[in-house]
């Protein structure tokens, strides 16, 4: 396995805030160091992809990546929630933007598709900050050249397996259908959480089934409780490689009011923060934190939200990294011990 951690004997990880004030210096993600600065490779790549020429209602999340960083500067190095220094664990770094076409959908899939291929060639799981939620496809096939079909989770308002809107195959409606088509999911592995809200028809429903998709409502999650979604959600992922993809409309508008398809009913952050760290064990392979609209977000609550979704992801991947370097390297010395014997 391929590390930084190898080139480091500690990570970098972010600015110190007893010394240099949270509103202080550029707004990388949890302000870790970006990509150059620790020379081009990473355990954990956090990348923005400020596109939302996909959207069906309200633009604006393109601006989400660099509004979600903006929130991140108080997050801070240890995670008790997870009991985890997860930036001392793994080297975690900013990998800026990928620039793509606002103009060409099909054309920006592409770039994002690409970027993701060399993200994921130097070794590096992917944090990637929308952007709207057509960027999930392209992640997606890189992640599926690397792994092969991947369990998904996806926690959002609404199903994204539609076919097109207005004849377009590829929007923020579409890209689970698509993925599903291209054969790069599990189909015996994949669930919506926090769905809700008026559809435009049975055979909405009907067709995701079809495609393999489990359902979890907001519902579902203030009734049976996150810890029992948790054990649910596990049991039917298994040890398969795991792509998380976050709408931050999963949330109720009364904690995310800065996106773009909002619908009441949804879960609260704890809800949505509980449940990712009950996935903990789980092996997550890279993810995403989408939709997010800065110009509707009130005092950055969406923002604020988002940044520590995108921590808590962030964590989780820098602990099995951990312990998988650790593992390599105990195999490494069992076989010096036995060549020496």
């Amino acid at each position: 396995m391929t590390s930084s951690y190898e080139a480091y004997e500690t990570p970098r990880g972010p600015v110190d805030s007893s010394r240099i004030p949270r509103y202080a210096g550029p707004a990388t993600f949890a302000r870790l160091p970006r990509l150059d600065e620790v020379g081009g490779r990473a355990d954990v790549a956090v990348v923005g992809v400020p596109f939302d020429s996909g959207v069906s209602y309200r633009p604006g999340a393109r601006f989400g990546g660099n509004a979600i960083r903006e929130a991140s500067r108080l997050l801070r190095p240890y995670n008790p929630a997870q009991d985890a220094s997860p930036f001392a664990l793994a080297q975690v770094a900013d990998a800026g933007d990928i620039a793509v076409n606002p103009f060409d959908i099909n054309e920006a899939v592409e770039t994002v598709e690409a970027a993701a291929d060399e993200l994921l060639g130097t070794g590096a799981r992917m944090m990637t900050l929308g952007g709207d939620h057509t960027i999930a496809l392209p992640l997606l096939r890189s992640v599926a050249k690397k792994h092969g079909p991947v369990a998904l989770l996806h926690f959002d308002a609404h199903l994204d397996t539609w076919d097109t809107y207005f004849g377009a195959e590829y929007t923020h409606g579409t890209p689970f259908r698509r993925a599903v088509e291209e054969g790069i999911l599990d189909t015996s592995a994949l669930s919506h959480v926090g769905t809700r809200g008026p559809l435009y028809g049975r055979q909405d429903l009907d067709d995701d089934a079809k495609m393999g998709f489990g359902i979890v409502t907001s519902a579902d999650v203030m009734r049976r409780g996150v810890d029992e979604v948790a054990d649910q959600l596990r049991q039917r992922i298994g040890d398969r490689p795991l792509y998380i993809s976050i709408d931050i409309d999963c949330l109720d508008p009364a904690f995310a009011p800065g996106t773009g398809t909002p619908e009441a009913g949804g879960m609260t952050s704890r809800e949505l923060l509980e449940i990712l760290r009950g996935l903990a064990s789980c092996n997550l392979v890279s993810a995403d934190v989408v939709e997010v609209a800065p110009a509707y977000d009130h005092a950055e609550i969406t923002s604020v939200a988002a940044s520590h979704t995108a921590y808590e992801l962030t964590t989780i991947m820098s602990r099995q990294i951990a312990q998988q370097i650790a593992q390599a390297r105990r195999d490494r010395d069992e076989n010096k011990d036995g060549e020496t014997q």
